[in-house]
């Protein structure tokens, strides 16, 4: 048994959204509504996320990740974001391959955050911290990530004897933890307020969002529903406004709806959920994507209508 950290009041979030990636119904990538979520996001006061899960980084093409990042450096003006440097698909060396893509991502001006791939996480232990090592040598900050299978099949959570090798890279600042698990989560937060405070537990754990509470940030597909409403009830736990918690709990039905099995469907239902808002022009999906029945317009539409009465 571990003790679990205690709650936080009025402590500050960092709040990083993933953003969705829409597509028209023939098939292509709309941009156009793309680079009005990312102004959504930064407007909010939240830090977008690019070429993520949220992002179909499994479906797309290195050229169509490479589009993606071009663009996203262009419109941002030097406002932060954070980019999945994803090697499934590349060919050679893993490490190398991670280098590159970290490096050009801190040269278009964004955070690199290492997405899994089969090749890293079948490393054995010793190998993986190394690899880490090695590329956040090469980075002024980096950031590392824990992706339960539920997600995608190459994904790993690692042992709490790796997350603390990895606490001891300087500059790997954060790393974030999508196990759906609180036991796991807090287990990291309690060996890292032990070892190494400023570190940071970005929760990605959509079916608890309340993990502010016990001092993990964030980097959510969720948020990416809603990133203004994310934003309120941050600013609520900063404030001990009491109106966290309902806000927080009409956040945490559209996650239990969205991530439900299969939980990488929860694309469509954002899509569904921002395509109903007005958001984005279609609901449509890239080829491979996993889809939800119609029927969950009513259900999203429900929440919708209590969320948007709490935000006004």
């Amino acid at each position: 048994m571990f003790n679990i950290p205690p709650v936080l009041p009025k402590r500050s979030i960092k709040g990083i959204s993933a953003v969705l990636l829409p597509w028209k119904p023939n098939g292509q990538m709309d941009l156009d509504s793309y680079q009005r979520g990312l102004l959504r996001t930064w407007k909010s006061g939240l830090t977008p996320a690019i070429n993520m899960d949220t992002g179909y980084a499994n479906l797309l093409s290195p050229q169509q990740r490479t589009e993606v990042l071009l663009l996203v450096a262009q419109i941002a003006a030097g406002r932060p974001f954070v980019a999945g440097a994803y090697v499934e698909d590349l060919p050679g060396d893993v490490v190398r391959n991670y280098i590159n893509q970290s490096v050009a991502i801190q040269e278009s001006g964004g955070t690199p955050i290492l997405f899994q791939s089969t090749q890293l996480t079948r490393l054995p232990k010793d190998k993986l911290v190394d690899a880490y090592r090695r590329v956040a040598k090469e980075c002024d900050e980096l950031l590392g990530f824990e992706l339960g299978k539920m997600f995608a099949p190459f994904g790993e959570i690692y042992d709490l004897d790796t997350f603390r090798a990895l606490l001891s890279i300087p500059t790997l600042t954060g790393i974030k933890h999508s196990s759906l698990s609180r036991e796991q989560e807090w287990q990291r937060l309690a060996i890292k307020n032990q070892e190494r405070p400023e570190f940071r537990v970005y929760t990605g754990n959509d079916l608890a969002i309340d993990m502010v509470q016990w001092g993990s940030d964030y980097l959510l597909g969720l948020s990416a529903f809603y990133p203004e409403a994310f934003a309120l009830r941050d600013k609520y736990w900063v404030m001990g406004d009491a109106r966290f918690y309902e806000l927080n709990d009409w956040l945490q039905y559209l996650g239990f709806i969205a991530f439900r099995d299969p939980v990488p469907a929860y694309k469509h239902n954002c899509a569904m959920f921002l395509a109903q808002r007005g958001v984005i022009e279609h609901a449509s999906l890239p080829t491979g994507a996993l889809s939800r029945p119609d029927s969950d317009y009513a259900l999203l539409a429900l929440v919708q209508k209590h969320l948007d009465a709490l935000v006004s």
